[in-house]
């Protein structure tokens, strides 16, 4: 079966602060973030993989300056396995690194590399911390020995009126934060996503030094929204749904055994295929959405062998 690469939109994070012909926004957001004061916006070198869309990072920034890989990602739904897919993606721009630079890894000179600094912007509607860290080491068994591999991510919350010393600093985050709060209240008094933003912008400050921009770029801009939107509800109705049909098959099943020894017998044996049926099921949604494999791994638990069988079987193609 031929493995092929699906081509998604930006994500609007991406859009202002990965945006090449705006180096200044991502200069001003750095420097905000490490205390740095560096003026020329050129000293951005950006290295993004455009293509590492099987990790289920669309909508990812990379860049290197002062010797600092710097690895940023957006979210607007929370995922505990951050830190596996900054590990699986800070590795392929280490390579390409590598290869640009011709350093044979097999010399007997010690290489320097830039030092990588993970950042993920968070603002989902869910509740979380101002900043936490997000570590790899979290992800391995423990057997009350430390991991020789770790990655640590640190997340933020830029929910508007969250991390206000960073919004002060950075003009451009505070006025992306204000701007995604602005469609969102809008969205709680209209049912069209279109006319939120069109709001939204409207009452943008004149003064914003993103309006004219966002204002020159709407109708892309609504588009890139509407897709966040999406997917952050394709997210939480597969997961809802989930839970609901595996409770449901579970006590049917448990309630067909009588007694209560059968009852608890039947419950955790109905709760067991219930589960492992609506996660089959989902998979296979998911893969009629030509969603990554990564993803569908997250949301539906089977393993990436499972869902590569389950798409053969429907002769549906893997999208990396």
């Amino acid at each position: 079966m031929p493995l092929i690469s699906k081509q998604h939109k930006d994500r609007l994070f991406k859009f202002i602060f990965g945006n090449p012909d705006h180096k200044e926004w991502t200069l001003n957001l750095y420097n905000a973030l490490t205390d740095s004061h560096f003026t020329n916006p050129e000293d951005v070198e950006f290295n993004t993989i455009e293509d590492a869309v099987y990790l289920g990072m669309k909508n990812d920034v990379s860049f290197i300056i002062a010797f600092v890989m710097c690895i940023w990602e957006h979210q607007s739904t929370f995922s505990p396995n951050l830190a596996i897919r900054i590990f699986l993606y800070a590795a392929r721009l280490y390579e390409k690194y590598l290869a640009e630079h011709k350093f044979n890894r097999y010399s007997r000179k010690l290489w320097k590399l830039p030092k990588p600094k993970c950042i993920c912007f968070y603002n989902g509607t869910e509740d979380q911390p101002e900043e936490i860290v997000l570590s790899l080491r979290d992800a391995f068994v423990d057997d009350g020995e430390e991991p020789d591999i770790d990655v640590r991510v640190h997340m933020l919350n830029i929910n508007y009126g969250k991390n206000k010393r960073l919004m002060e600093q950075c003009r451009q985050m505070m006025e992306y934060s204000w701007f995604i709060d602005g469609i969102r209240r809008h969205q709680e008094i209209t049912d069209s996503l279109d006319e939120a933003v069109d709001a939204a912008l409207k009452e943008m400050p004149d003064d914003f030094t993103l309006k004219k921009f966002l204002m020159a770029h709407r109708a892309e801009v609504k588009g890139m929204y509407l897709t966040e939107w999406n997917e952050a509800q394709e997210l939480e109705w597969f997961k809802e749904e989930e839970r609901e049909e595996a409770r449901a098959k579970g006590l049917a099943e448990g309630h067909t055994k009588g007694r209560a020894e059968g009852l608890a017998e039947g419950l955790a044996e109905g709760l067991a295929e219930g589960v492992q049926s609506t996660n089959e099921r989902v998979a296979s949604d998911m893969l009629k959405k030509n969603l990554p494999v990564s993803l569908i791994e997250e949301i539906s638990t089977l393993s990436e062998n499972a869902i590569l069988s389950l798409a053969r079987s429907l002769g549906i193609a893997v999208v990396l």
